[in-house]
């Protein structure tokens, strides 16, 4: 089976429109949606009832802090802008929409998969895997041989020997690689909707679960489109430059 693993896809349309394109004309017979479908940017309404949509065909969806935070009225371990597009997100968003969000599991295991939007070890804290220390935790808190997790915004992959030493790849876009059964993997695909790290192209992944074979993927899309409006629905503007330069 050919999985599509999209995370952190913060309303943007043009992004997520364009990632979808790419999986399917890549043949992807799954998707994997890892949380954070809302918050940033200025499409919220569309994303979700998108997003929805595939729920019907089959796919898997999780919870992401931006998502939780809609459903909350009082998020004060949000910076100021994020707690501004949250508020303003709440009020685009219809009754269903918020309990499609209120239902979504913190994570999901799969076989010898386990997906998650930010770690393994407490997914209800949203603590970050940005680095090989955190990677390894969360590695050692699941019986999973590869965990899927999004909340970093960048594309990395870890891997850890039987003797627990952790190491990092740095992904190469349109690169086909093997993951070893004798080693455990942590992959982050990621942003479809807000990168971080100076490429403004959106990010995702395909997983052969026959073959074991991962490849990351940038995407072009229309953020000029994008930042555009953000801008016009009052969002700050530090999103929408964001957009624009990666990061």
């Amino acid at each position: 089976m050919l999985l599509a693993v999209l995370t952190d896809l913060h309303a943007n349309r043009e992004a997520l429109e364009a990632c979808l394109a790419h999986a399917q004309e890549r043949q992807a017979e799954q998707y994997a949606f890892l949380g954070d479908l809302i918050g940033y940017g200025a499409d919220p309404s569309w994303v979700l009832d998108t997003v929805i949509n595939y729920v019907g065909r089959g796919a898997y969806v999780l919870m992401g802090n931006h998502d939780l935070g809609v459903l909350q009225a009082d998020r004060k371990d949000m910076n100021a802008n994020a707690r501004a597009v949250v508020e303003w997100t709440r009020g685009q968003l219809n009754d269903y929409q918020k309990e499609f969000i209120r239902n979504l599991p913190m994570q999901i295991e799969l076989d010898n998969l386990l997906l998650v939007h930010a770690n393994a070890w407490a997914p209800e804290k949203w603590e970050y895997v940005d680095g090989v220390m955190e990677a390894g935790r969360s590695i050692n808190a699941t019986q999973a041989q590869i965990t899927f997790c999004g909340h970093v915004h960048r594309p990395s992959l870890y891997h850890m020997s039987h003797a627990g030493k952790v190491g990092e790849f740095t992904p190469v876009s349109d690169l086909s690689m093997s993951l070893s059964k004798l080693r455990r993997w942590l992959v982050q695909p990621g942003s479809v909707g807000q990168p971080r790290d100076g490429n403004p192209a959106a990010c995702y992944a395909l997983y052969d679960t026959v073959q074991r074979e991962l490849s990351f993927f940038r995407v072009p899309y229309d953020a000029e489109t994008a930042s555009q409006k953000v801008l016009e629905a009052g969002l700050p503007a530090v999103l929408a430059q964001r957009l624009i330069q990666g990061g």
